[in-house]
């Protein structure tokens, strides 16, 4: 009896132990207790009651190599600081900017990666009041202050992004279930807006804000019931996936205003959502515990995966790490700079993205790979989870293969532009994200992307006009930066077509409503038995408190706790990047 008692406390000693490493199929990654941010006196904030801590990255491509710039909020305190990474040890004590604010919290942020230099940099930072302000923390200015009245919304900013590709479009969600349209440009008026409906459909509507003069918002959307937790643009910009606390996934096409499909979760809100980075599948999580996967493509759920014990607050897709399974190397289709590309480091983000959309070319032996993401929850543990071959593609045969897996270095990739896959079967609908992101801009969901469709620009438009939405049309598009690289729209194909199926899964959401005993069992929401469960790789403890920031960057992991610690993880044969010199001048101070 004392035996067994003495067992179990060691096994809940073991199972309550914070974790400083783990290791995957590619190595060890590390936690660089020197390389940890916090607020300046390392102090754990008092968490309750507080927003969640976010963190936002940009580089500002200065000359001395280090140009990655790490905001974070903690409590009322907003931080900005050079950060080091995997290469240096963090100095608390030179924040390039800091404010404190009262009567409000900041709840999140984004840069604008388009304007960034080492001299200005435009972020974006919401409130728990409503407000938004735009500050440039390197010239230490307060250039704009949106919803300075609450005269447009009274209740907590969710998420803020800049509209990718544009300089000065950028969309707000509130916990009120509203998301607005501002442009940096225009004023807020001194008067509650007055709006006109633009277009409706089930469970969403989007209104124009009626005034002699243009101000803002521009756009007002309403979308399902009770609070918009999360949106995340698609890589090429074009749509947009929302999760809301009615326990919805609801995916637009951006420009055009219309509903592309819908997911419902197991039980409970969705907190989170982000894309595959070829825009091929999202990922969501909540309050059921769960990680779900969800196909752009064919609109529906195609896996769950169970590893958290409480809700899931954050999901991201690690654009550096994949799985190339090859029959055999001497068969290799591709060039000899493809193939050299894959192995030998350069340019491997575009690399492959170049084999994910030759798996669907005539003239190419099949390639598989392996999508690599990762979660965060309230139960303080870091999930890492492997998307297969079995589950993408259950009833296609699994060819004798030998895995290789490679731990992504690349530089920037040159941003891509869209277009069809000429060795494809002749569809011409694209999937969204026909290019990888690259490794900055990065976010708490997915990295904007840089640059939108100049050649498809037209079509789009066109699209929108027939539909009768061309003001909504000029506006989101007029902005956006015409940026077209003929390299990159050769290199960067289409991935696969829109089900024809997709019309019939639109219909169902308008028949079943948002009734979740008439969503259960439906491919809305599969039975738990229906799909396919996956395990996670990893699942380890690695703080005290709640975690809420996941961010895969090129050679490390970021993750941050509700104590206001930011952590960095080295990734396998990054640590080593480090000098002596470095680690003995690292500050003391609590470590997570």
């Amino acid at each position: 009896m004392l035996l067994s008692k003495m067992a179990a406390e060691g096994g809940g000693k073991e199972m309550n132990e914070i974790k400083t490493q783990f290791t995957t199929r590619e190595g060890l990654y590390k936690l660089l207790s020197h390389s940890e941010y916090s607020r300046p006196n390392r102090v754990p904030f008092n968490s309750q009651g507080s927003n969640p801590v976010r963190v936002s990255f940009v580089n500002v491509n200065d000359q001395s190599g280090n140009g990655d710039r790490l905001c974070f909020n903690v409590g009322r305190e907003l931080y900005f600081y050079i950060y080091k990474g995997v290469r240096k040890a963090a100095d608390l004590s030179k924040p390039i900017d800091k404010r404190i604010y009262k009567g409000t919290q900041p709840t999140c942020h984004d840069f604008n990666h388009l304007t960034a230099t080492a001299e200005s940099v435009s972020l974006l930072v919401g409130f728990s009041a409503g407000q938004v302000q735009l500050i440039d923390p390197i010239k230490k200015e307060t250039s704009k202050l949106f919803n300075e009245e609450r005269l447009i919304d009274k209740s907590r900013v969710t998420c803020v992004k800049w509209v990718p590709g544009s300089e000065s479009l950028f969309l707000v969600a509130h916990s009120s279930g509203n998301m607005y349209l501002y442009n940096v440009e225009h004023t807020c008026g001194t008067t509650a807006p007055h709006y006109q409906l633009l277009k409706q459909g089930e469970s969403f509507a989007v209104h124009t804000c009626k005034s002699k003069s243009t101000r803002n918002p521009l756009l007002k959307w309403t979308v399902g019931e009770g609070a918009l937790n999360e949106f995340a643009f698609s890589p090429d910009g074009k749509f947009l996936a929302c999760v809301s606390q009615d326990g919805f996934l609801r995916v637009f096409n951006f420009d055009s205003v219309e509903l592309h499909g819908t997911m419902k979760s197991y039980f409970g809100g969705l907190l989170c959502v982000c894309w595959s980075p070829d825009g091929k599948y999202i990922v969501i999580g909540g309050e059921d515990d769960l990680v779900t996967v969800w196909s752009f493509v064919d609109c529906r759920v195609i896996a769950r995966g169970h590893g958290h014990k409480s809700w899931v607050s954050v999901v991201a897709f690690d654009p550096y790490t994949t799985s190339v399974e090859e029959s055999d190397p001497m068969e290799f289709s591709g060039s000899d700079e493809d193939f050299q590309d894959l192995h030998f480091g350069r340019d491997r983000a575009n690399s492959t993205q170049s084999r994910l959309s030759k798996r669907n070319s005539t003239d190419s032996r099949p390639v598989s790979v392996t999508y690599r993401f990762g979660s965060v929850g309230q139960d303080t543990q870091l999930c890492l989870w492997d998307l297969t071959e079995d589950i993408l593609f259950p009833h296609q045969p699994l060819s004798r293969a030998r895995t290789h897996t490679n731990v992504m270095n690349a530089t920037s990739p040159p941003a891509g532009s869209g277009g069809t896959n000429p060795g494809s079967n002749g569809n011409s609908i694209t999937t969204p994200g026909n290019s990888v992101p690259p490794p900055l801009p990065r976010s708490n969901s997915l990295p904007h992307s840089a640059v939108s469709n100049a050649g498809s620009k037209s079509s789009v438009m066109d699209g929108a006009i027939a539909a009768g939405v061309s003001k909504f049309a000029t506006l989101s598009l007029h902005d956006r930066k015409e940026r077209h690289h003929e390299k990159d729209h050769k290199r960067n194909h289409s991935m696969g077509h829109i089900s024809s199926k997709s019309s019939d899964k639109l219909n169902l959401v308008t028949k079943t409503k948002t009734d979740p005993a008439k969503t259960l069992g439906t491919p809305l929401c599969p039975r738990m038995e229906d799909v396919p469960l996956l395990e996670p790789l990893i699942c380890k403890k690695i703080a005290h408190e709640r975690l809420t920031v996941l961010i895969f960057l090129e050679d490390c992991i970021v993750t941050a706790c509700q104590e206001g610690f930011i952590c960095t993880w080295a990734r396998p044969g990054k640590v080593g990047l480090l000098s002596s010199q470095n680690q003995a001048n690292s500050p003391s101070g609590t470590v997570v």
